[in-house]
């Protein structure tokens, strides 16, 4: 099946007020999934998106067919810059996941061409995300459609256990 076929059976809007337990719980289900060494404040901070609504907009990818929540995504605000770290002109996008049932379905590709979609719709130059150094899947989405890690944007960040955190920076230059 194609990305675009599979797409078709993906519908993406803005979260409901009344769902954010529900996309804490497909977040925190996506990434403990994948990576069994998440610090425990990491882990918790994934069960509540509502702390990210100051500056950011939520999103979910819903299974077309049965409105079943199978992915979501949060976006900057245009005039937020994340503690200096976004540009004017840029996107920028975290905490992409995609429920372990809907894996395989696209829906993380479909989210993140809903990133880049939103930034043109913006006046955006660029798309910007962060990512863990142990997220190859996601990596190889990025570069798949055309990010680029940017090494000299990234910084290592020191986590509350006490551990190195190397954050790596991929960007989307939506003028090339």
């Amino acid at each position: 099946m194609t990305d675009t076929l599979r797409a078709s059976t993906i519908r993406i809007r803005p979260a409901e007020t009344t769902e954010y337990a529900a996309i804490g719980e497909l977040t925190h289900a996506a990434y403990t999934h994948d990576y069994d060494d998440l610090p425990a404040h990491y882990r918790e901070e994934l069960k509540h998106p509502e702390t990210l609504l100051d500056s950011f907009d939520v999103f979910v990818a819903e299974d077309a067919a049965n409105g079943e929540l199978i992915g979501t995504v949060a976006l900057l605000r245009p005039g937020h810059d994340f503690g200096g770290h976004i540009r004017p002109g840029e996107l920028y996008f975290r905490l992409l996941a995609t429920h372990p049932s809907a894996r395989g379905r696209g829906v993380g590709a479909a989210l993140t061409r809903f990133a880049m979609e939103e930034a043109a719709r913006r006046g955006d130059r660029a798309v910007v995300l962060n990512s863990g150094p142990d997220m190859l899947g996601a990596h190889a989405l990025y570069r798949k459609l055309g990010f680029s890690r940017r090494s000299e944007r990234e910084e290592t960040i020191v986590l509350p256990d006490g551990r190195l955190l190397e954050l790596q920076t991929y960007v989307l230059d939506l003028a090339a």
